[in-house]
C-alpha cells in the first residue's frame, strides 16, 4: 500500500490487526513493524489504552460504527492525537467477520476543541454577559450572566425576548457604520442604554466583535456586556463631589473656572462681555468662633439660597472658599448692569438674620470685574478665567479696605496697586534681615507738668528702591502675609532696647514708658506673650515701662487668644493703651469689657476743640468716663498751644503731636531728651 495521510487497517471480530498499510504504520506505530494480532491502539499512551479497549468492546456489542480518539508517540518523540474510525466487515453470507478502519492525525482539531471547551467554560463563568448571534440574529451562545441580564432561562426564550431586540437595535444605531460595512472582521466598544424586562434602565459597557467570511459576509456577532449602571452612578457622584461644595451644593472653584472659561470663549466669539462678582462675608469667623460652626454652616446655606433669589436665572453661583462666593453673570451685560446686580446681591445679604434662635448681623463686600471681549493678547480662556476671578477678588479687597458692606468695580489702577502690594509683600520678608526697618519716636508729654513721660515708637521702612515708606504703605500687607509677627517682634525689642539706653543715660525719668502699636494678628500668635515678657526681663525693664497700643478693631474681632494675651500681659505689669478711641462703633463696649491703663483719644476728635463742631463736651465726657475707670487719657494730633490749653482744662492727662516734636530717630530723640532734661534741671 502507498503512504497516505490516512492510515488503513483491517481487524478480526476481537479488534486485532489482520493487516495495515504504511500510513497506518507511520501514524499509529511510530514507523515500526505492524504487530499483527494486536489492537490498533496498541501503541497508544498508557492512559488511553484501557479506555480504548473498553470503548471498542462497548461499541462492538451495540453493532454500531466505532470511533476512538487516543494519543500516540511519534518517531520524533512527539505526542499526537489520532482518531480511529471502524465499520463492520461482512462475508459473502452477510456474517460479521471483522472491521475495516482508518486512522487520522487530529491533533490540531483536538487542541482547538480543548481550547473551545475551556473558552466556553470561561465565558460561562464570566460575570460579564456574553452573547453570540448568527447572521440571522438568532443567539447561538449565551452564558449565565447574559441570561440573568435578560431575565430568561435559556437561549430559546431569549429569541422571543423584546428586550434583546431593543438592545440589538440600539447597538445597530450606535455602532459606526464603517464597523458594520467594513469587509474585515473587527470590534467596537462603547456604551448602550438598555431597558430590561423589569422596566429599569441600565447602562451597559459593550464590546461587539464581528466575524466575517473571506467574501466579507457576516458569519456571526459576539458581544460582551457589563452592567456599569452602579459604577456610572458612583462616578457621577464622585464627579459631583469633586466639582461642587458639599455644604451648599453650589459649584466649587474647579467647576466655576471651567464654566467661566467656556463662557469667556463663547462671549469672545459673540463680542460680548461677562461679569464676575466676588463676594466675601464680613466677619463670618466671628460667627464661627462666638456662636458655633453649626450656625456658621447654616448661615452659608442661607446665603446660597438668598443669592439664588437675588441673581438672574442664567447666572452661575459658586462657593470657592470658606466665606467666599462668586457669581458669574452670563449673557449681555455692561458695567452699569453688573453694578446693579452686585448692589442687589449686597442688599439681599445685608441686615439681621435669625438662625436657630440666634440673631446674626450679616454684611458682604463685593468686587466686580468685567471681561474684555476685544482683548488684544487673546489669552487662553482658562487663563483669562483665572485672571478675571483674581481681578474681582482685588476689587473685593478694595471694598473691604474702604469700609466693608460695599461694591467696588475693578480698574487697572487696582491691578497696578495689587501688583505693587504683591511686590512689597515679597520684599517684606527680607526687610528685617537687610536692616531696612527703623523706628521714629514722638514724645508724649504731661499736660500738667510739661515733662516728657513717654514716646510712641513709629515704624519706618527704608526701601532700597522706593525710599522711605510709612506704616500705611505696608502694615496691612504685613498682616495679610503674616510678616507682621516677626516685624512686630523686632519693633518691640528695638523700642525696649532704645528705652533701656535712654534710662541708663538718665535722659528720661524712671516713669518713662515707650508705646508700641500691636495688631490682633500679632497677639493671636501662640508665643507672643512669652516673647514680650522675655524681652522685658532680658533688658531689665520694669513691665510698666512698655505700653502696648491696640485699637478697637482688635477688640471687635473678639479673638479669644488676643483677649487672653492682653489680660496676661496686664497681669504681668505691661501697660495697655486703647488707641484711636472714638472712631469705632464699639467704643463704650470696649471701655466696659476690656480694661486698659491708658485711653488714647483719636486726633480727629481732639483737633476740633474750640471749633464750631463743639467737641468740648464730648471730650470732657470721655475724659471723665476714662478717669472713672482708672484710666489716663492721651490726646493725639495736638498741634497748637490753644488746643493743649483746652485739653488741660478738660482734664486730659497727656498729649502727643507735632506741638511737641515730629517723629525722629532714636539718636535725635536722645539729643532732644538730653536738652530737655538739662533745661528741667536748671529750672
Amino acid at each position: 500500500m502507498s503512504s497516505l495521510p490516512v492510515g488503513l487497517f483491517e481487524t478480526d471480530l476481537t479488534g486485532r490487526l489482520l493487516s495495515a498499510d504504511d500510513s497506518f504504520r507511520a501514524l499509529a506505530l511510530g514507523g515500526g513493524a505492524i504487530p499483527l494480532g494486536s489492537a490498533p491502539w496498541g501503541n497508544a499512551h498508557p492512559a488511553d489504552r484501557a479506555a480504548s479497549e473498553l470503548a471498542w468492546l462497548t461499541l462492538r456489542e451495540s453493532g454500531a460504527d466505532i470511533t476512538l480518539v487516543f494519543r500516540v508517540w511519534t518517531a520524533a518523540n512527539k505526542l499526537v492525537w489520532l482518531r480511529l474510525d471502524a465499520v463492520p466487515k461482512l462475508d459473502a453470507f452477510g456474517q460479521h467477520v471483522g472491521y475495516n478502519g482508518c486512522v487520522a492525525d487530529v491533533t490540531e482539531e483536538q487542541h482547538q476543541r480543548e481550547i473551545s471547551e475551556r473558552l466556553t467554560g470561561l465565558l460561562s463563568a464570566s460575570p460579564d454577559a456574553v452573547l453570540i448571534i448568527d447572521r440571522h440574529g438568532a443567539p447561538t451562545f449565551t452564558n449565565a450572566a447574559a441570561r440573568a441580564l435578560f431575565e430568561v432561562d435559556d437561549a430559546v426564550d431569549l429569541v422571543r425576548e423584546p428586550a434583546l431586540r431593543t438592545l440589538l437595535q440600539s447597538l445597530r444605531d450606535q455602532i459606526p457604520r464603517e464597523a458594520i460595512n467594513h469587509t474585515h472582521s473587527g470590534d467596537w466598544t462603547g456604551e448602550a442604554i438598555y431597558r430590561g424586562p423589569n422596566g429599569l434602565t441600565r447602562t451597559l459597557n459593550v464590546t461587539v466583535y464581528v466575524q466575517r467570511a473571506p467574501d466579507g459576509a457576516i458569519e456571526f456577532w459576539a458581544g460582551q456586556m457589563r452592567d456599569v449602571t452602579t459604577a456610572k452612578q458612583v462616578q457621577n457622584e464622585l464627579t459631583h463631589q469633586a466639582t461642587h461644595d458639599a455644604l451648599t451644593g453650589l459649584p466649587n472653584r474647579v467647576l466655576l473656572l471651567r464654566t467661566l472659561a467656556e463662557s469667556l470663549d463663547r462671549a469672545r466669539h459673540q463680542r460680548q462681555q461677562i461679569a464676575v462678582l466676588f463676594l466675601d462675608l464680613d466677619r463670618l469667623k466671628d460667627v464661627n468662633d462666638n456662636i458655633g460652626h453649626d450656625v456658621g454652616d447654616l448661615l452659608l446655606a442661607t446665603i446660597a439660597g438668598r443669592l439664588a433669589s437675588a441673581t438672574r436665572p442664567a447666572d452661575v453661583i459658586a462657593r470657592i472658599g470658606g466665606d467666599e462666593f462668586v457669581v458669574l453673570c452670563n449673557g449681555t451685560i455692561d458695567e452699569q448692569s453688573a453694578l446693579e446686580v452686585a448692589d442687589r446681591v449686597r442688599e439681599a445679604l445685608t441686615g439681621r438674620i435669625m438662625l436657630s434662635g440666634v440673631e446674626v448681623d450679616l454684611s458682604v463686600s463685593i468686587g466686580v470685574a468685567l471681561s474684555n471681549p476685544l482683548h488684544p493678547l487673546e489669552p487662553l480662556p482658562a487663563d483669562e478665567a483665572v485672571a478675571l476671578v483674581r481681578n474681582a477678588d482685588t476689587a473685593m479687597y478694595r471694598a473691604k479696605r474702604r469700609g466693608r458692606s460695599r461694591c467696588e468695580l475693578f480698574t487697572e489702577e487696582m491691578s497696578r496697586a495689587a501688583r505693587d502690594r504683591k511686590s512689597l509683600s515679597g520684599s517684606l520678608e527680607q526687610a528685617i534681615a537687610a536692616d531696612q526697618l527703623r523706628l521714629a519716636y514722638q514724645p508724649i508729654v504731661s499736660t500738667h507738668t510739661g515733662r516728657m513721660v513717654g514716646a510712641e515708637a513709629l515704624l519706618r521702612w527704608h526701601h532700597p528702591d522706593r525710599g522711605l515708606l510709612m506704616p500705611s504703605d505696608f502694615v496691612s500687607i504685613a498682616e495679610e502675609s503674616g510678616a507682621i509677627v516677626p516685624m512686630g517682634d523686632w519693633v518691640i525689642r528695638q523700642a525696649c532696647k532704645d528705652a533701656r539706653a535712654w534710662i541708663d543715660a538718665d535722659l528720661v525719668e524712671r516713669t518713662f514708658s515707650v508705646h508700641v502699636n500691636v495688631s490682633g494678628r500679632q497677639m493671636s500668635e501662640g508665643a507672643f506673650v512669652e516673647r514680650v515678657i522675655h524681652t522685658v526681663r532680658e533688658l531689665d525693664l520694669l513691665p510698666q515701662q512698655l505700653t502696648l497700643d491696640f485699637d478697637e478693631a482688635t477688640l471687635y474681632a473678639d479673638q479669644p487668644t488676643t483677649i487672653r494675651a492682653l489680660q496676661t500681659l496686664r497681669r504681668f505689669g505691661v501697660s495697655l493703651a486703647l488707641d484711636n478711641f472714638g472712631t469705632g462703633v464699639s467704643s463704650l463696649t470696649a471701655l466696659r469689657d476690656y480694661r486698659a491703663d491708658t485711653l488714647k483719644l483719636d486726633g480727629s476728635i481732639a483737633s476740633s476743640l474750640g471749633g464750631e463742631e463743639g467737641s468740648d463736651p464730648i471730650v470732657r465726657s470721655i475724659i471723665q468716663l476714662a478717669h472713672a475707670l482708672d484710666m489716663e487719657v492721651v490726646a493725639e494730633w495736638v498741634t497748637g498751644p490753644d488746643q493743649l490749653y483746652r485739653l488741660k482744662m478738660l482734664g486730659c492727662d497727656m498729649a502727643q503731636g507735632f506741638l511737641f516734636g515730629e517723629p525722629t530717630t532714636a539718636e535725635i530723640f536722645a539729643e532732644s531728651a538730653r536738652a530737655g532734661r538739662a533745661s528741667t534741671l536748671t529750672e
